[in-house]
Parts: C-alpha cells; sequence; structure tokens
C-alpha cells in the first residue's frame, strides 16, 4: 500500500537515497560509500532505498546475502507508485533519456520531498535531476 505523504510549509526533512551503484558499493564493504549513509544516520537524516533498486541488486540467490543486510539496515524501502512512475516519465522526457531505472530513482526522491541521490552513477541521474532543485545528485 502507498504511504502518503502531506506537504506543509515547513521545509522537506532531509534525506539520503540509496541507487543501486550505492547498495552494491556498500555491500562490498567499500570505506567511502559507508561514509554517507553513516553520517546521514548520525545526523538524523533519513535514509531510503526505491524499490526499483531492489530489482536491480538482487536476484534470488545466495549471492544476495550482502546486497540484502545493506536493504535490511537501510529499512526504509519505497514503493513506485503510478504517480511516481509519471514523474518519472516526465524526467525521462524533458532529460530526452531511455534510463528509467534512474528516472524511477530521482522520481522517488521527488516524491519523498527531495534529498541527496547517492550513487555510482552521477552523469546519468544528472540530467534527470536537474529539474528538481529539492534533488542533489552526489558521487560515491
Amino acid at each position: 500500500m502507498a504511504r502518503s505523504r502531506r506537504r506543509t510549509q515547513a521545509a522537506p526533512p532531509q534525506r539520503l537515497i540509496l541507487d543501486s551503484g550505492a547498495v552494491i558499493a556498500l555491500s562490498s564493504n567499500d570505506q567511502r560509500a559507508r561514509a554517507a549513509p553513516a553520517a546521514a544516520w548520525e545526523a538524523g537524516v533519513e535514509v531510503a532505498i526505491p524499490s526499483v533498486v531492489v530489482a536491480e541488486t538482487v536476484r534470488g540467490s545466495a549471492k544476495d546475502a550482502s546486497a540484502d543486510r545493506v536493504i535490511t539496515s537501510v529499512g526504509d524501502v519505497t514503493v513506485a507508485d503510478e504517480d511516481t512512475g509519471r514523474v518519472a516519465g516526465a524526467l525521462l522526457g524533458a532529460a530526452h533519456s531511455t534510463s528509467t531505472v534512474d528516472a524511477l530513482v530521482v522520481a522517488s526522491a521527488i516524491e519523498l520531498g527531495g534529498g541527496v541521490v547517492f550513487t555510482g552513477d552521477p552523469d546519468d541521474l544528472e540530467p534527470l535531476a536537474s529539474g528538481a532543485p529539492e534533488n542533489v545528485v552526489r558521487a560515491l
């Protein structure tokens, strides 16, 4: 069931949104990658993983164990609903892109009210996020 988020006049809470490259780096115990979520949690910033990232990082086998640990430790997996899909489609059109998964990651961040998208592919995500000032793309 999709969660509804009420938007108020107050500044949206800060969030760190992990893309597939970030989850893979974290599951490989990359120390640089570990610093960002650790700092976010320490500062009380929410950390989230879009459901499409789960689809990109697990394959239903024992090899998923390290990615599963990252996903479980984050705990907040956002679900892409129709609104998220429509936002992603608009982002694809505006950026003249075909990177659907990347667009869904950025759209998830937009639907959450914005945040920092932590990625291994900033060149792919920055054009998609360029029209969404509430999102910042940061490389691993």
